[in-house]
């Protein structure tokens, strides 16, 4: 059994804000029939994450090596993304919220970017919790990619995703 875990923070004011591009992919793996898999959106904020994360594992029995985080990334540009396993937080603070709880960074990571052309923004804070624009509409296209890695690395593996998907 595999966890996957949508990063964002609760309630309409974030829900198309570029923070919460992990719960839109989750959105959209919802409906499709994915056998052994557990979908998740914590309804903590953010910077709280690795709670539910670790409750979420705890209770479903499963390892960090079961669990995948799908969550926004400032530092990849947009319309990309990047597929890690067993790597460091990065500055992104609910990624190092799980990792602090869980002891352990050894777990796979789909990196969305959000990172606009102009560089990494001098308020990333801010930033993310800003809706897109529409100069950004690549969003839904960069969605429905991590989707179909997702699903690609649940029948082939993770490093064949890897191979394929990180640009």
């Amino acid at each position: 059994m595999v966890l996957i875990v949508g990063l964002g923070n609760p309630g309409p004011k974030y829900k198309f804000t570029r923070h919460n591009v992990g719960f839109r992919v989750i959105d959209k793996l919802a409906p499709l029939t994915l056998k052994g898999v557990v979908l998740a959106k914590p309804k903590s904020f953010m910077n709280l994450s690795g709670q539910a994360v670790r409750n979420l594992l705890k209770n479903h029995k499963l390892k960090p090596d079961n669990l995948i985080v799908v969550h926004d990334d400032i530092d990849i540009p947009l319309g990309k993304i990047r597929i890690n396993k067993n790597r460091g937080a990065g500055g992104h603070k609910g990624v190092q919220s799980i990792v602090n709880e869980l002891k352990s960074k050894n777990f796979i990571r789909f990196r969305i970017g959000i990172q606009p052309k102009f560089g990494k923004p001098k308020s990333p804070e801010r930033f993310v919790l800003q809706k897109f624009n529409k100069e950004e509409g690549i969003v839904k296209e960069v969605i429905q990619e991590t989707v179909e890695a997702i699903e690609f690395s649940l029948k082939e593996g993770i490093e064949k995703a890897m191979a394929k998907f990180n640009a």
